[in-house]
């Protein structure tokens, strides 16, 4: 049996991970990057040292660690799951409405890894914000690894959508230029 997709839940699940998505970025991640005059751990695509780690945590101190734990990681709780399913959904529809592509096949499990290890890396930066960064770097390192693979698996999946979705947007272009 073949279910069909409408996009309605591609565009809710999209409106409801945009929401979040901002609240952090204009609300905690803002606030949390004004505290400490650096950018937090959720805003470094390409990782961090040991120092970085170090130098953000005592930037922040004891309100900015417990701001970070209490207001940013619920939310980042949620938003890794929100944008996987997006981006699930519009591909999901996509194979639905058009057939199934390598890309359609591929960019599902890449959205799936890249919010398993934003969660690996909120689970890094809360270890990091309860016990601090000296004594152990291995934490940093896991963290920091975790967050370039986050971006760089994030990027993929979001790519893999735009290419199943330009076909279909070239297409409806040379109709409506006809």
């Amino acid at each position: 049996m073949k279910i069909g997709h409408s996009g309605k839940a591609a565009i809710l699940f999209g409106l409801s991970a945009m929401i979040v998505y901002l609240l952090m970025v204009l609300g905690t991640l803002k606030h949390l990057s004004d505290l400490a005059m650096v950018l937090p751990f959720d805003l470094r695509p390409t990782g961090y040292s040991q120092a970085d780690a170090a130098g953000l945590l005592e930037a922040l101190g004891e309100a900015g660690r417990q701001y970070y734990l209490m207001r940013q990681i619920p939310l980042d709780t949620l938003y890794p799951a929100l944008l996987a399913l997006t981006l699930i959904s519009t591909l999901r529809w996509r194979a639905a409405r058009s057939g199934p592509t390598v890309m359609t096949r591929i960019g599902g499990p890449l959205a799936v890894m890249a919010a398993a290890f934003d969660y690996l890396e909120n689970l890094g930066i809360v270890f990091m914000l309860l016990v601090g960064a000296e004594p152990y770097p291995m934490l940093i390192h896991a963290a920091s690894m975790a967050s370039i693979l986050k971006s760089a698996l994030t990027t993929a999946a979001i790519l893999a959508v735009f290419a199943t979705l330009v076909p279909i947007l070239f297409q409806r272009f040379l109709v409506s230029v006809r």
